[in-house]
């Protein structure tokens, strides 16, 4: 019932308009801009997440330290938190002396940069959980062989055991691409919602429903949909249970 459920709003949602004004509202210029926004920001924020979640995931899957739990608990803050109170911390995280400092050589707030950081912060969370459990589900056995025939910690790890965990690197980076993707409160709270400039896929859709353009709305999140279901499928292709 509950997938009927689902398929229903999907279903009513895909039928409220026609193809020829989906067609006409993917075509404005302002959402073509945030459609391509969204896929180069999500594609970056992937990228950092996986480079964090890969030593992350490992750290925790094998090391034994104490403050282990602790360190996991904080790493799921983001997971937990409501998005629009990640984004106000990053709002007043920015206002601080280090923040300002960093603005002065990089800024965040309400530019493209920060929309990347504000999409890692809540991404890099799921990419770390999903590689923690690939890491969980790897034996160290190869591992401890090839040191013990020669090879550094390091470079078993390079030439074994990442190797073996290039699945769960794809879904980590999947998972982290795909809640990029629908971000929303965070970037509106810290990036802004600025048209031609920060807006991005979720904002398009909020802007749209604020001037009464449903039909630009229902275009966008359809897009979103599909993009979202196709990242799911080619997950579940590989065979990895996010």
């Amino acid at each position: 019932m509950y997938l009927l459920f689902l398929l229903a709003m999907l279903t009513a949602t895909a039928s409220y308009t026609t193809p020829g004004k989906l067609i006409e509202a993917l075509g404005k210029r302002e959402i073509q801009h945030s459609i391509g926004l969204s896929l180069l920001t999500c594609t970056v924020t992937a990228l950092l997440s996986l480079l964090l979640a890969v030593p992350v995931g490992y750290l925790l899957a094998r090391a034994r330290f104490t403050g282990k739990h602790w360190l996991e608990a904080a790493l799921d803050i983001p997971i937990v938190l409501p998005p629009m109170v990640m984004g106000l911390c990053l709002l007043i995280l920015f206002q601080t002396r280090f923040g300002q400092f960093i603005e002065r050589i990089v800024p965040f707030t309400y530019t493209v940069f920060g929309v990347v950081l504000a999409q890692f912060t809540i991404g890099a969370a799921f990419a770390v959980r999903t590689m923690r459990h690939t890491f969980d589900h790897l034996l160290s056995r190869p591992e401890d062989v090839a040191m013990t025939l020669g090879c550094t910690r390091a470079q078993a790890v390079w030439r074994v055991t990442l190797p073996a965990a290039r699945r769960g690197m794809f879904a980590a980076a999947s998972v982290a691409w795909a809640r990029s993707l629908g971000e929303f409160g965070p970037i509106l709270v810290f990036a802004g919602a600025t048209r031609m400039k920060t807006e991005v896929l979720p904002t398009t859709v909020w802007l749209e429903l604020s001037v009464g353009n449903l039909e630009a709305a229902v275009a966008v999140s359809l897009l979103m949909v599909l993009c979202a279901m196709a990242v799911l499928a080619a997950v579940k292709w590989l065979g990895e249970e996010v």
